[in-house]
């Protein structure tokens, strides 16, 4: 639906808490008794929604230029087919060497998360540019009568964010809330001097995502849920990178095009089911401010989209001409160069990871194929030669990337060469990113006027966040998933704790994360940091069944909450996370409440605010306001019959600031409430097991319960193993877990509290996953539902894993009805997902759940399924 600003509350009883925000962030409409003193002043404002009923014409700041242009024709016309399959190839730097890059004129490289020169997680700025420019030298070592430089790209998303040492702002839903585009550009200028000083010319940011559900893994990636907003930040962002294109900028990418906020449920990488008056002047936004800057390279996206309103399903973004081409490219007039998403070439019907002329066809310009780019290279060339993939569309994309590497001045300086390059004072923006965090704090809560605090108070600082320099930055943070982290991961970083102590007095401050064996009547007040965990896309998602109740997920930070309450002191709550959660519980155990996102590096930006500024101090003041809704009830995007005004507790544009008076009342609860029952389905596995599942291993009696290391590899039982278990891609990265069976052995997801599967059966619901059968089995395979001791149902899928048999995907649908043959009962499943098989057999398993309708799969007819 098309979204506009309403003064969303929890109800009417205390509608004096909400601000009614007009089309201009931050302007006020009075409401009974609502103080302007809540409310941000009226000093930022961003454009108002657009109408558009088509994609519309966009002006550049760039004008046209025959000179290059005509710079472009020459050296494309001097190319070999090989050389120009090359430069659309982008490898990464795990799998390809300088060497290679020579032999086969490859156009680009990059480090996906979790990727450094040498594999070294600390490897120094010195390292970096090292490889930068053995890259560069192999790129003009070719044969080619004009040698094209490479460029590397790297998702900087939040600051340098893979880079040892480095400066980390907060994620871009804290920058949404400061309501500040020349912070913005400031943010993108000190990005790319820091990026440009490894000598890497390339970032894929800004996230343009105008994401409508919390429960999407990326929501914290998107500046905001509303895009007017989010154009004035595309146009920001990307001048602050690209600037005009000298030795201290990097080439911006506008991502992910398009409709990966909108994705229903909040799925990654799912269906987008939005009109197209909403794409376009919602999820279109943040691209007409990023071409209106001049950006030169746009990211398609991973989901599809299907125009509910027309009936016309685009299918995924990486083969949709129509947007590619149609709408980006010819109607917007955007002239830089289109990149597919990792492996994303390999979700199109038909396609793999290393053959899709459809993508091509469809408008990618570049393809990054981390690994298989060899036989992408091989695949795309008979193509051409078949007549698959016209030469014109060889050569447009093509004299797109050249023109791009043109404009940046690639040509003739390797990175090292360039001002700037090697020196790591670029790596390093504290005072701004402490100021982006002042900016991005929201106040929600503020009863008795608790805050400020005066500096000597005897404080008492709990939760696991306050000393966690990893949960502050959150994913994207050194590692993909923002895991497997530590404080002395981040260097030059300051924790929340730290900022606290540093502004207090150490003597002043405790902290004990659980509140454990302490005496809280020695303190005067205390500040409670609690929040999410890291993680990234995927892993996450919250699934539509489980509650937006940030408790359910981490009952540590409720119960420290609790633990505290007792002591009847001021209690301040900060809470760090990626998204706006149900918290009432928090909410109502706590007497000043600030939202902090994920603030990054620079905790010490909390404390200044939360401490009354020194005398002759420059005054601080929460300015900070929501820039999407916030939720009052655990499942706010079910179609439980609940009016707009009960789902949300505050509406966009809410803040508080001092010396605000607002005291908010208890708030409801909902202990009832603990699962999303309107939603449908039952998700088991998403490149991790769900909770409340765990995925197993077992061999007869002997039972081994899998951990949520990425990466597992596994041979088990040591002593003679009977499975072998490795982490592997099916539909993208890391997602799937692919079993070989060495002997009689099961695999399977189960959890401690069975889950009655009747109401599913009778909603015609199937037990759902991808899979691809490496080596296919001689004897039955039984997928099974267990529930308990001997309790086994069970469908045999063995001749139907032989016809798949090719090294494809497969999406398998059994139907519940399935494993219920003769009146079996599936009121209390332990187990919903299960392999029985001995050898030979290896396959690998992603996506595993129950779902209701059609979801990406035909059934398959009982009939057709053997019996245990």
């Amino acid at each position: 639906m098309h979204r506009t600003r309403k003064p969303w509350l929890h109800h009417a009883a205390w509608a004096t808490l909400a601000c009614a925000c007009s089309a201009q962030a931050g302007s006020l409409t009075k409401t009974a008794n609502v103080d302007t003193l809540s409310v941000r002043p009226v000093d930022r404002r961003v454009p108002a929604p657009s109408h558009y009923t088509d994609w519309p014409a966009i002006k550049s700041r760039l004008a046209a230029d025959p000179a290059l242009d005509a710079r472009v024709r020459k050296i494309v016309a001097s190319m070999t087919l090989a050389q120009k399959v090359g430069q659309m190839t982008q490898a990464e730097i795990k799998s390809i060497t300088p060497a290679q890059v020579t032999k086969y004129y490859i156009g680009s490289v990059l480090n996906g998360g979790g990727s450094w020169p040498n594999q070294n997680k600390h490897a120094g700025i010195q390292d970096w540019l090292t490889l930068a420019d053995r890259y560069y030298a192999a790129s003009i070592a070719t044969d080619a009568a004009i040698k094209v430089p490479i460029i590397w790209g790297t998702d900087a998303v939040h600051g340098d964010n893979n880079v040892f040492g480095a400066t980390l702002f907060p994620h871009n839903i804290g920058l949404g809330a400061a309501h500040d585009p020349a912070l913005i550009e400031a943010i993108g200028a000190a990005t790319a001097r820091a990026v440009r000083a490894t000598g890497i010319e390339w970032v894929f940011a800004p996230t343009l995502a105008v994401a409508q559900n919390a429960r999407w893994g990326r929501t914290y990636e998107s500046f905001s849920s509303e895009g007017p907003l989010v154009r004035e930040y595309a146009r920001a962002y990307v001048h602050g990178l690209q600037g005009s294109f000298g030795d201290h900028n990097v080439m911006a990418t506008a991502k992910h095009f398009i409709g990966d906020g909108a994705t229903h449920n909040g799925t990654d990488q799912g269906d987008a089911r939005v009109s197209l008056t909403d794409m376009i002047n919602v999820h279109g936004s943040g691209y007409f401010g990023a071409i209106e800057a001049g950006v030169q390279s746009v990211m398609a996206s991973y989901n599809s989209w299907d125009d509910v309103t027309d009936g016309k399903d685009y299918g995924k973004m990486s083969g949709a001409r129509a947007l590619l081409t149609g709408a980006l490219k010819d109607k917007m007039g955007f002239d830089g160069f289109v990149v597919s998403d990792w492996n994303a070439i390999g979700q199109l019907p038909g396609c793999s990871n290393a053959s899709c002329p459809q993508a091509i066809n469809a408008g990618i310009d570049m393809v990054m194929v981390p690994d298989d780019w060899k036989a992408f290279i091989a695949n795309t060339m008979h193509q051409v030669e078949g007549g698959q993939i016209p030469m014109a569309r060889i050569d447009d994309a093509v004299s797109r990337i050249v023109r791009a590497k043109l404009r940046m001045g690639l040509f003739g300086k390797r990175p090292s060469q360039r001002a700037g390059a090697g020196d790591a004072r670029s790596l390093h923006s504290r005072e701004l990113a402490r100021r982006a965090v002042r900016e991005s704090l929201v106040l929600l809560k503020n009863n008795g006027g608790v805050l400020p605090l005066k500096t000597g108070t005897k404080l008492l600082v709990v939760g696991k966040s306050a000393d966690s320099l990893p949960n502050q930055t959150g994913g994207w943070s050194l590692t993909w998933q923002g895991s497997d982290n530590s404080n002395a991961d981040f260097p030059n970083g300051e924790t929340i704790l730290a900022g606290l102590s540093a502004r207090d007095g150490a003597a002043n401050v405790s902290y004990s994360a659980m509140a454990q064996g302490i005496d809280l009547t020695r303190f005067d007040a205390i500040v409670a940091v609690l929040g999410e965990t890291p993680y990234a896309e995927t892993m996450g998602d919250i699934v539509p069944s489980a509650t937006l109740r940030h408790s359910d997920r981490h009952p540590e930070d409720l119960a420290v909450l609790q633990a505290v309450a007792k002591a009847h002191k001021p209690v301040v709550t900060v809470f760090v996370s990626g998204r706006p959660l149900y918290v009432n519980d928090l909410l109502n155990l706590s007497d000043a409440f600030v939202a902090a996102w994920l603030p990054g590096t620079e905790g010490s930006g909390v404390a200044d605010l939360l401490f009354a500024s020194p005398a002759g101090a420059a005054p601080y003041n929460f300015s900070g306001t929501l820039a999407r809704p916030w939720p009052g009830v655990p499942c706010p995007y079910a179609g439980n019959g609940n009016a707009e005004s009960t789902r949300w507790l505050f509406a966009p544009g809410y803040g508080l600031r001092y010396p605000g008076k607002h005291d908010l009342p208890t708030l409801p609860t909902y202990p009832a409430i603990d699962t999303c029952a309107e939603a449908s389905g039952l998700s088991v596995f998403r490149t991790l097991a769900v909770a409340p599942f765990a995925l197993y291993l077992a061999d007869g009696d002997a039972v081994l319960k899998l951990g949520s290391d990425l990466n597992s590899q596994i041979e088990w039982p040591a002593h003679h193993p009977v499975l072998r278990l490795r982490t592997v891609q099916v539909n993208t990265q890391q997602d799937a877990k692919a079993v070989t069976w060495l002997g009689p052995a099961r695999f399977y997801a189960k959890s401690a509290r069975p889950r009655n599967l009747m109401p599913l059966v009778a909603a015609h619901a199937a037990l759902q996953f991808d899979v691809v059968i490496n080596t296919p089995a001689t004897k039955s395979v039984h997928v099974y539902m267990g529930c308990g001791h001997d309790c086994i149902r069970s469908v045999d899928l063995g001749r139907t894993f032989a016809s798949y048999a090719n090294g494809s995907r497969h999406t398998v649908s059994i139907p519940l009805q399935c494993f219920t043959r003769n009146g079996a009962d599936l009121s209390r499943i332990e187990v919903p997902f299960g392999v029985q098989a001995s050898a030979p057999f290896s396959a690998a398993f992603a996506d595993i759940k129950i779902v209701t309708g059609k979801s990406g799969g035909a059934d398959l007819p009982c009939a057709s399924l053997g019996s245990p």
